[in-house]
């Protein structure tokens, strides 16, 4: 029917456009074959089945027609794209496919395993024009002992060494990152090592979140808990040292000229900063925007240059630079 996203294959998500955002996701497949010990996803979704990549390509087709000009790509592990359809570097053949469709200016691929990175990806990310280099890499923790209670690979230095291996290749990519702390089991001396990783990381965005037990998981069973009251201080501390690094990087970043989409232009609640948008390292609603000093000129759904002049916490405040050619994302490297 007119104004519904063709769909093929039994899972395949039956989708209508119900408004007129520049944005939308595109989901690259369902269910989750890692067992992380605090997660219960795998118990009702089911094993990880990838859409086929003709799907893929026409759903952004169609996305692109009703005026979408970023894609979010999305599923419970992107780096496991393609792996049961015999072909793990799937994602890094599509992403170059994807990113050529008329009408899309940015792919942006959410949520990454890092213990499943690999060279051709982080290429295939912070290289391919109109994609994003943004990486939504899961952490949840650095200290070792921890992330082994988890079901979970890695340490600090080897996340760190992954960062910058991604930095080295474009300097001004996006990281972002959720993490769990008061984990059963989790010493003081595994909480100043997430804090080491957390200092030394300079994420742009990071959600922290305590420790609760989910029905049907493995850490639901362990024995070795926190009380209440401990969990709820380190969750507190931690919260407050994550504030204080994503405020610190989003200084970092003044200086800066970045590639913005504009997604609103007029009054954001109640106050008049003419326009506000993402730039590629911002994922939308949850990484932070950027904030115009003037709308004058820009029209949502458009992507411009903007050179950074301030921040307000993680949002950034940009001067735009009108008189630009058309941006890609590859300008932003």
């Amino acid at each position: 029917p007119e104004g519904v996203a063709p769909v093929s294959g039994p899972r395949a998500p039956l989708r209508r456009r119900l408004d007129g955002s520049p944005v939308a996701s595109v989901k690259l497949a369902s269910g989750c074959d890692r067992r992380c010990s605090f997660c219960a996803i795998p118990s009702f979704r089911g094993s990880f089945i990838s859409r086929r990549p003709s799907d893929v390509l026409n759903e952004t087709r169609w996305l692109a027609e009703q005026g979408v000009k970023e894609i979010m790509l999305v599923s419970e592990n992107n780096t496991s794209y393609g792996k049961d359809l015999g072909d793990i570097r799937l994602l890094e053949t599509m992403l170059p496919e994807l990113a050529e469709i008329d009408g899309i200016e940015r792919v942006r691929v959410s949520y990454l395993q890092p213990a499943e990175m690999r060279p051709g990806l982080i290429d295939a990310l912070t290289s391919t024009p109109n994609v994003a280099p943004y990486f939504d890499l899961s952490f949840q923790h650095s200290a070792p002992d921890v992330l082994r209670a988890m079901r979970r690979f890695g340490d600090t230095d080897r996340f760190l060494e992954l960062l910058d291996t991604i930095r080295s290749k474009a300097p001004q990519a996006g990281v972002r990152s959720n993490f769990i702390v008061g984990f059963p089991g989790e010493t003081e001396a595994d909480l100043a090592e997430l804090e080491r990783f957390l200092t030394g990381a300079r994420l742009d965005a990071i959600g922290v979140f305590g420790y609760s037990d989910e029905d049907g998981t493995e850490a639901a069973t362990y024995e070795n808990k926190l009380d209440q009251d401990v969990v709820d201080e380190r969750l507190a501390r931690v919260s407050r040292l994550a504030e204080e690094l994503v405020a610190q990087r989003a200084e970092e970043r003044v200086g800066e000229t970045v590639h913005v989409l504009v997604e609103s232009v007029g009054s954001v609640d109640g106050e008049e900063w003419g326009a506000v948008g993402r730039a590629a390292h911002q994922a939308p609603e949850t990484d932070g925007q950027v904030q115009f000093t003037s709308g004058e000129g820009l029209t949502v759904g458009r992507i411009v240059e903007a050179k950074v002049v301030g921040t307000e916490g993680v949002d950034l405040v940009a001067e735009p630079l009108l008189g630009s050619l058309p941006c890609t994302e590859e300008a932003a490297r």
